[in-house]
């Protein structure tokens, strides 16, 4: 599909917290705005959120809105990116999961990846919907009361899903044509025709995820000293309240 303008007076808000997998929030988010869309990074707190690749911390984004400031009904559709960090953090505020609520209860849509999922199953939102997600949160949101497919899109009315990276070729134009469109409910028909089981868990971690965790960089000389010298300053400052 064509996507010059076709979102051109949308706002689409971008859900995020430190410890996105940046290439899940930097890849939608060019797409969204090469289609003309306004889009706003609502986050914890202000200033910039940190990416990660994998296990690796990468590149800073800035944050456009904190979670006290946004107001969802501003926005037409809402993106969650995923990571093994960010989506922890967003599911323990409950600022986050009545951001969320909003989207869904006005049947807005929805577009996430990965373990961005995890936000909708703390927010009540998964029971009895058809998703995919990163495979080590399955069983999350198979004891949420979903229906989870290990397949690289999946769509149910007002939500896009896929795994995780790798599915980003199939995501972005999923993502565009519901955000463009509007949810679309299937019938009765449709609905019958798909698969309503869970996929089994999975037998091993994604191997190439693992092997390319492995084959990241680790932290340079600099990087260990300031953490070291935040961990002293952290344990003095522990000490002086305590006494």
């Amino acid at each position: 599909m064509s996507i010059a303008r076709t979102l051109a007076g949308k706002r689409v808000a971008v859900l995020a917290a430190d410890g996105f997998e940046y290439v899940e929030l930097s890849v939608p988010r060019a797409a969204l705005k090469l289609a003309g869309a306004s889009i706003d990074v609502i986050s914890l707190h202000d200033g910039k959120i940190r990416g990660m690749n994998l296990t690796e911390p990468t590149r800073t984004v800035r944050v456009d809105r904190t979670l006290d400031e946004a107001v969802a009904a501003d926005y037409q559709a809402l993106l969650l990116p995923g990571g093994f960090i960010g989506p922890d953090f967003l599911r323990q505020s409950h600022l986050a999961r009545e951001f969320v609520r909003h989207f869904d209860v006005a049947n807005k849509p929805i577009a996430t990846l990965c373990h961005g999922p995890w936000l909708l199953a703390s927010a009540g939102l998964v029971a009895g919907r058809r998703l995919s997600s990163w495979p080590g949160i399955r069983d999350d949101l198979v004891h949420a009361g979903a229906v989870w497919r290990d397949e690289p899109l999946v769509r149910d009315r007002n939500w896009v899903t896929s795994r995780g990276p790798q599915d980003l070729q199939a995501f972005v134009p999923a993502m565009l044509e519901l955000f463009r469109d509007g949810a679309s409910a299937f019938t009765n028909g449709d609905a019958a025709r798909l698969d309503q089981s869970s996929s089994p868990q999975a037998d091993h971690p994604p191997r190439l995820a693992v092997a390319a965790a492995r084959a990241l960089p680790g932290p340079g000389l600099p990087t260990v000293a300031a953490l070291a010298l935040g961990t002293a300053v952290g344990a003095l400052a522990f000490r002086s309240s305590s006494h």
